[in-house]
C-alpha cells in the first residue's frame, strides 16, 4: 500500500510544526473524545486546504492550550468537531459547497483496505434512479458485473432492472439502509422509459470482501481499417498500475491510432496513477507540466508541487510506461466521473485533443490525505492512539498547465450522450451506445441524430459504491521527494 507508506515516509522527515502549539506527548494516549477532538482540530489545524476560510483553524485563534482545549471539548463527538471545522463556503457561480469531500473514519484499517481496491461487494455495480412519475420510489439498474462474484454466478446482467430490496420498494429514503448489508434479495423488474414493471423474479445476493482490478476491460476494434484501443477502467487504484500498464503495452503493440477510454463509472483515487495514465496515453510530453497543486499557506512551500509527465511508473518497481504518443483521445463520461477521472480529463486538455462523449462529470477537484492521531499524523505508531480514528480532509486543489481548476460544475462533454437505460447495451460491444458514438466520431459517419439519444430525465440517486469510504475521492500519493 505505497500510498500509506510514503505519506508516512515525508511527514517523519518533514519537521512538521502545528499551529501554535506543540504536542510533546510521546506516550500512549487515551481514547476519549477529547483526546480524538484535539487531534481533529491539529490535523485540520496543519494541512486543510480551506483552512484560512474557517476561522476556528487560525494560527492565533487560541492563546493559550487551555483555550484551545476548552473549545475542542466543547464538542460531544468527534464527527461533531470534524463537521464545524469544515468550511461551509458556498461557490458563488455554481451554488455548491467549495467542500462536499473532506471525511472522517472511526476504521482506518478500513480506509486502506479501500484505497487498494478491497471492498466488500456482491459483484454488482448499479445505479439508482428515482421512477420518472414523480413519486419518492426508486430503481436500480446494473452497470456491469465484477467477475468471479456472487452477481456473475446468479447470472446477473448489465441492464437487468430492480425495483425492492428484500420484498421493500426502494425510495429516496431507505436506499441506502437497504443497499447496506452483507446479504439482500433484489426484486428484478423491467423498464420502458415510463413504466417500472416487476417480474415476480427474485436473485439472493451475498457481499464477500472482493479485490476489484480495476481494468476491467482492454480491448483492439477495427474501425475504417485501423486498430483502435479500447479500455474500460473503473478506478484509479495505485495497486494496480502494472496491470494498467501493461493494458496499454498490449494497445502499443496492435499499433492503435486512436483510444477510447471509458471513465463513465470511475469515481476516482490515486493521483499519482492518473498522472501515469496520462503519460500513457501520450508520451511525448515527458517532464511537461501535468498538474500543479495548491496547499494551504502554511503546508505550501513543504508539499506544494508540480506534477510532470513521466516515462516510469509512479508505484514501486518504477517501470518503463508503455506510451501511446496519441495527440487525441476519446474519453466516455457520466456524472459518476469523478476525481481523478477529471484530473486527466484536465490535465492532458493544454496538450491534445481530449473528446468528451457522454455527461458532465462530478466536478471534484481537490485531493485529500490520510491524517493519523499520532504526533506527525503518519500511519507508523497509530496504534497507540488507543483508537482507530482517521481523517482525510481536503489538502490540495489541482490545476493544469493553464491554470484550470474548480470546476465545482464539473466538466461538459464535447458530446452528450445520456445512458438508455432501456437499452443500456454490452460494454465493449461496438454497438453499445456510448462507445458506438466514440466509433463513429472516429470513423467519420456521425451524424447529429446519433450523438443526442435519449435524453433520461431520471433523478440521479446514487450508485451501489456510494457507501465505500472512499466514494469519489482523489487522494494524493507522495513518492520520490
Amino acid at each position: 500500500m505505497k500510498y500509506i507508506q510514503y505519506f508516512t515516509l515525508l511527514l517523519l522527515v518533514g519537521g512538521l510544526s502545528t499551529g501554535c502549539f506543540d504536542d510533546n506527548d510521546d506516550v500512549p494516549r487515551e481514547s476519549g473524545t477529547s483526546e480524538i477532538n484535539s487531534f481533529i482540530w491539529r490535523g485540520m489545524n496543519a494541512f486543510y486546504v480551506y483552512k484560512a476560510g474557517v476561522p476556528n483553524l487560525a494560527n492565533d485563534r487560541f492563546s493559550t492550550n487551555q483555550e484551545l482545549a476548552n473549545f475542542t471539548n466543547s464538542f460531544n463527538s468527534p464527527e461533531e468537531i470534524f463537521e464545524a471545522l469544515r468550511t461551509k463556503e458556498v461557490d458563488a457561480s455554481s451554488g455548491k459547497p467549495v467542500d462536499d469531500f473532506s471525511f472522517l473514519v472511526d476504521d482506518y484499517v478500513r480506509l486502506e483496505q479501500a484505497f487498494d481496491g478491497v471492498t466488500r461487494n456482491n459483484g454488482m455495480e448499479f445505479g439508482l434512479v428515482q421512477y420518472p412519475d414523480g413519486s419518492a420510489n426508486v430503481f436500480g439498474y446494473v452497470r456491469y458485473v465484477l467477475p468471479d462474484t456472487d452477481a456473475e454466478t446468479k447470472n446477473i446482467q448489465r441492464g437487468n432492472i430492480f425495483n425492492t430490496i428484500d420484498g421493500t420498494q426502494i425510495t429516496t429514503t431507505n436506499f441506502r439502509d437497504l443497499i447496506a448489508p452483507d446479504s439482500y434479495t433484489i426484486g428484478l423488474a423491467t423498464f420502458d422509459g415510463s413504466t417500472v414493471t416487476p417480474t415476480g423474479e427474485s436473485v439472493a445476493l451475498t457481499k464477500v470482501e472482493y479485490t476489484e482490478n480495476p481494468v476491467f476491460l482492454s480491448k483492439t476494434i477495427m474501425v475504417g481499417g485501423n486498430p483502435v484501443g479500447y479500455i474500460m477502467y473503473n478506478a484509479f487504484t495505485g495497486d494496480f498500475d502494472d496491470e494498467l500498464n501493461i493494458a496499454f503495452g498490449d494497445l502499443k503493440s496492435a499499433g492503435v491510432t486512436d483510444l477510447i477510454l471509458d471513465l463513465r463509472y470511475n469515481g476516482g483515487g490515486s493521483t499519482e496513477t492518473a498522472k501515469d495514465l496520462a503519460s500513457m496515453i501520450t508520451g511525448q510530453f515527458n517532464g511537461e507540466i501535468f498538474t500543479t497543486e495548491e496547499w494551504n499557506a502554511d503546508r505550501q512551500e513543504q508539499f506544494g508541487s508540480i506534477n510532470r509527465f513521466d516515462n516510469v511508473t509512479g508505484n514501486d518497481n518504477d517501470l518503463p510506461i508503455n506510451s501511446l504518443n496519441l495527440s487525441r483521445v476519446y474519453i466516455l463520461t457520466t456524472r459518476s466521473s469523478a476525481s481523478a477521472s477529471e484530473l486527466v480529463i484536465n490535465g492532458l486538455s493544454p496538450y491534445i485533443n481530449v473528446i468528451q462523449i457522454g455527461g458532465t462529470t462530478r466536478g471534484k477537484f481537490q485531493a485529500s490525505v490520510t491524517l493519523y492521531d499520532t504526533n506527525n499524523f503518519g500511519r507508523q505508531g497509530a496504534e497507540i492512539a488507543g483508537h482507530t480514528y482517521a481523517m482525510q480532509p481536503l489538502v490540495l486543489r489541482s490545476l493544469n498547465s493553464e491554470g484550470v481548476s474548480d470546476y465545482f460544475d464539473g466538466l461538459a462533454p464535447n458530446i452528450t450522450i445520456q445512458e438508455d437505460l432501456t437499452n443500456l447495451g454490452v460494454i465493449g460491444d461496438e454497438n453499445e451506445p456510448l462507445l458506438k458514438a466514440a466509433i463513429d466520431q472516429i470513423a467519420g459517419t456521425a451524424t447529429a441524430a446519433s450523438t443526442k439519444i435519449f435524453e433520461s430525465s431520471l433523478k440521479n440517486i446514487g450508485d451501489s459504491n456510494m457507501l465505500d469510504i472512499n466514494y469519489e475521492r482523489m487522494y494524493r500519493d507522495i513518492n520520490n521527494e
